[in-house]
């Protein structure tokens, strides 16, 4: 799976992530990759697919360097591995705390297909080296 972003200039392998040993979601082993939540839905299947991304690392940027940015009405493109690409618009783009992730909002189910793309934001807690906020953006299907 590829994913592109061409206001962000974004274009990435996606990888698959199932959940950590703590329950978690697994993130990208590369800052470069993407990585789709493989126990959700696909993405242009009813319900929403999620993609994570790192931000940043200690060596530069990571593929959502520029989410927190990304304007509502931009367009996503993710190329599946049947070889169809399906296309989603940004509707929302949010910062909220780890803390309050909101669980039902990113994944509950939906009738619908839709896509959600998380990576880190906010300030950057040295202490327990990650940030603080999470960055969701939201989109529907074109």
């Amino acid at each position: 799976m590829r994913l592109r972003i061409p206001v962000l200039g974004v274009d990435g392998r996606v990888e698959r992530l199932g959940l950590a040993k703590d329950g978690t979601i697994q993130v990208p082993a590369r800052v470069d990759v993407a990585g789709w939540y493989r126990l959700g839905a696909r993405p242009g299947q009813p319900g929403p697919a999620v993609i994570l991304g790192h931000v940043d690392s200690r060596t530069g940027p990571g593929i959502f360097a520029r989410l927190r940015g990304v304007p509502v009405g931009a367009e996503v493109r993710v190329e599946r591995a049947d070889g169809t690409t399906v296309r989603f618009r940004i509707t929302e783009v949010a910062q909220v705390a780890k803390v309050r992730f909101p669980t039902d909002l990113v994944y509950a189910p939906t009738l619908d297909p839709t896509l959600r793309l998380v990576t880190c934001g906010g300030s950057f807690d040295r202490s327990r080296g990650s940030y603080r906020d999470n960055v969701i953006a939201f989109a529907d299907p074109l």
